[in-house]
C-alpha cells in the first residue's frame, strides 16, 4: 500500500523502517521542523527525518499543519491510501484525516481510554500501573478517541526506566503496524462507519474504566519532594529518566536509578540491598537527610516514610556515576541535606 507517515522522535523510526521493509511504498514522512539543540544551538532534524532522508523519502515539515494549507495539498496529491501516525507531535485537522480513502492510524503507547494524549508512557509509570500496551488506533478530531483495531499489554517492571519502556513499546508499536496493514487493507475504502464495522474495531466507550489523560509535563513535575513517599520518589525517577532533579550542597542533581526500600516490595528489588531493608526507623529522620553511604552501593536517603536508596546520579558539571564513585562525587555524610526548589 501506499503510505504516508507521521512521525518525530526515536520512538517512532521502528515504525518507519518496519513498514518500509514489509513491502509497503512510503510515499512521504510528515515530522516536526529542525530544532536548535545543545551548547552551539545548531538545527538538528528529527530522528525520523534523518532516518526518511537516508531511506530517500520525501519529507515535508510543517510548523502547523492546521495552518498550512499548501503543505496539505502537497500532502493530498501524494495520494496515500492511508496516513499511519506514531508520535507526530501536532493534532490533525479533519481535512487531512478525511484524505486517504483507508483511514488515518495511529500507533499509541497505551492502552485506551487510560493515558490518552501527551507523555502515556510517563504517566502509568508515574501512577504506578503495573502495566500498559500499544494499540493501533482509527484516529479521529478528538484527543486519542477512535476505536481500537489491534492492542497488546506489556507489563511494567518496578525498576524499569521511561526510556527502556519506551524502548519496548516502540519495537511492539512496529509490528502491530505491520500486523494492521493487510486487516486495513482487506476492510477496503468506504464511508467511515462502513469501513470500522468490516474491521470490527472496539469502541472506547465500550471498555471498562473512565479516560484519563497524560498532561504535557512541566518543569516542576521533574524536582523530587524528598516529603513524599519513598515509591513516589522511586517512580518519578524512573518515569522521568533522566531527567528528575533534587539539589545537592546548592548544585542540580539528576537521580538516574533509585530502589525503594520497602520490605512487601523486596522481591522486586535487586538481591544486593536486601539487607538495607528495614535497618532504619521510619519517620525518624527529616526527609531528604543522607541516612548511610553504602560501600559499592550507593546512599540511603530518608524520605515521609520507608527510604530510598540512590544508585546512580549526575552531579551539575560531571558525568554519570554509580556504585562508589557516586560516593566519591558526592562525599555524603549522614544527617547532609537533600536541597528542594523553591
Amino acid at each position: 500500500m501506499k503510505i504516508l507517515f507521521w512521525g518525530t522522535p526515536d520512538y517512532a523510526v521502528p515504525t518507519l523502517v518496519a513498514l518500509h521493509q514489509a513491502g509497503h511504498t512510503l510515499v512521504g514522512v510528515v515530522t516536526q521542523p529542525d530544532r536548535r539543540r545543545g551548547r552551539g544551538k545548531s538545527l538538528i532534524p528529527s530522528a525520523v527525518k534523518a532516518k526518511a532522508l537516508e531511506m530517500g523519502i520525501t519529507v515535508f515539515t510543517p510548523a502547523r499543519i492546521k495552518q498550512d494549507e499548501g503543505c496539505q495539498r502537497q500532502l493530498a496529491e501524494l495520494q496515500a491510501d492511508l496516513s499511519v501516525v506514531v508520535a507526530f507531535g501536532q493534532i490533525l485537522p479533519k481535512r487531512v484525516l478525511d484524505q486517504p480513502p483507508l483511514g488515518c492510524w495511529n500507533g499509541h503507547g497505551s492502552v485506551l481510554p487510560r493515558w490518552r494524549g501527551a507523555g502515556p508512557i510517563q504517566w502509568s509509570i508515574l501512577e504506578g500501573d503495573p502495566e500498559t500496551g500499544v494499540g493501533v488506533m482509527a484516529m479521529e478530531e478528538g484527543l486519542d478517541t477512535g476505536p481500537v483495531l489491534i492492542e497488546r499489554n506489556l507489563p511494567i517492571g518496578l525498576l524499569e526506566n521511561g526510556h527502556t519502556l519506551a524502548k519496548r513499546m516502540s519495537t511492539l508499536t512496529a509490528e502491530l503496524m505491520v500486523e494492521a496493514m493487510p486487516l486495513i487493507e482487506s476492510a477496503g475504502p468506504g464511508t467511515e462507519p462502513e469501513r470500522r464495522a468490516r474491521l470490527k474495531v472496539i469502541n472506547q466507550a465500550d471498555r471498562p474504566g473512565d479516560a484519563s489523560y497524560a498532561r504535557m509535563l512541566t518543569k516542576q513535575d521533574h524536582q523530587i519532594d524528598w516529603s513524599a513517599s519513598a515509591l513516589t520518589i522511586h517512580r518519578k525517577v524512573m518515569a522521568l529518566y533522566p531527567n528528575a532533579v533534587t539539589l545537592w550542597n546548592n548544585k542540580r542533581l539528576k537521580l538516574l536509578h533509585c530502589e525503594p526500600l520497602i520490605d512487601r516490595l523486596k522481591e522486586e528489588l535487586s538481591a544486593d540491598v536486601h539487607h538495607l531493608i528495614g535497618r532504619w526507623p521510619t519517620g525518624g529522620h527529616p526527609p531528604g537527610t543522607v541516612l548511610e553511604s553504602v560501600k559499592g552501593i550507593g546512599v540511603v536517603v530518608s524520605t515521609s516514610g520507608c527510604p530510598i536508596l540512590v544508585r546512580a546520579a549526575q552531579l551539575e558539571g560531571k558525568g554519570r556515576s554509580d556504585g562508589d564513585s557516586l560516593l566519591q562525587q558526592l562525599n555524603a555524610a549522614p544527617n547532609q541535606q537533600f536541597g528542594t526548589f523553591t
